[in-house]
């Protein structure tokens, strides 16, 4: 058995992560085991898409956490990592001098990517392993804070993705347009035309805690009308009461009710009505490609 410990960072809208894998090698299997995680409530999307720019106090305490983020990888003897940065670094005006900074002060290099390179590393995790089945489809859709990603797979094989600035953030600081809101469904109604029993698979620490809160065990799925009925029920409290009656985060709280509003209508735009909680995201891909493209590139 030999193992190589890697890492990803998911510099995202509404928090930062640091993933520390173990990639095992038994033979023929390769085993990902999750060796630390650490999140940071950095939310760099209420200054990118309110003012267009990451502010002082948020600069600040990103470098201190890629400081922080440096020296973990250190101590867990990391062979190799790699940073990736959605939408609020991508859109802040700022944000390349930002990345630029932070490889100055900590040596870590983050790659600012797009929606479409976003999706594609969501998909690279075996998320889709857990549920093959031959001519099934499945609508993959991650929500983060400034973004959704969605890519539709047919028969195990992604058939197309698309990415829509919609996200909990924005819907938060209403700074969602409906323009988004119309072209999302149109493509959604597009391309599930036609496709009988379609499955959504869900990722992001939001639909991570509705399923926790549905109680149901791993690999069965939540339905459209138990995420319209917590729709209705969270939407009662204040951020204050969701906090101390529902024992949510403090930067969960407000976000949860706007990561409903998209699930739900992914959900109805693509005539589906079940939903795959696997709790694996971005962090998960990156790590994922990360080691498959150090094996391309050793045995090149």
């Amino acid at each position: 058995m030999k193992y190589t410990r890697l890492a990803a960072i998911d510099i995202g809208s509404n928090s930062v992560r640091l993933l520390v894998t173990n990639a095992i090698v038994d033979g023929k299997e390769i085993l990902f085991k999750k060796a630390s995680l650490n999140r940071l409530p950095i939310r760099l999307g209420e200054d990118a898409f309110m003012r267009g720019k990451i502010g002082p106090g948020n600069i600040e305490r990103l470098l201190w956490g890629m400081e922080a983020f440096e020296r973990i990888m250190k101590v867990n003897g990391v062979e190799a990592y790699r940073a990736c940065a959605t939408s609020a670094l991508r859109e802040s005006s700022n944000g390349p001098d930002l990345i630029r900074q932070i490889e100055e002060k900590t040596g870590i290099h983050i790659e600012a990517i797009s929606g479409l390179e976003e999706a594609g590393l969501l998909f690279s995790s075996d998320i889709l392993d857990q549920y093959k089945s031959a001519g099934e489809a499945f609508l993959y859709m991650d929500v983060g804070g400034g973004s959704t990603e969605f890519t539709l797979l047919q028969d195990g094989k992604p058939v197309t993705s698309k990415s829509f600035q919609l996200g909990t953030i924005r819907i938060l600081r209403n700074m969602d347009q409906k323009s988004e809101w119309k072209e999302m469904r149109s493509w959604l109604k597009e391309i599930t035309k036609g496709i009988d029993d379609l499955s959504m698979i869900g990722s992001g620490g939001n639909i991570n805690r509705l399923f926790k809160m549905s109680g149901k065990p791993m690999g069965v799925p939540i339905s459209i009308d138990y995420l319209e009925g917590q729709y209705v029920f969270l939407k009662k409290f204040t951020k204050e009461e969701l906090i101390k009656r529902l024992d949510l985060n403090i930067d969960r709280a407000d976000v949860i009710v706007p990561a409903c509003k998209i699930y739900i209508s992914a959900m109805d735009w693509a005539g589906s009505n079940k939903m795959f909680v696997p709790k694996m995201g971005l962090s998960d891909g990156i790590v994922r490609d990360l080691y498959f493209n150090r094996q391309k590139s050793i045995k090149a």
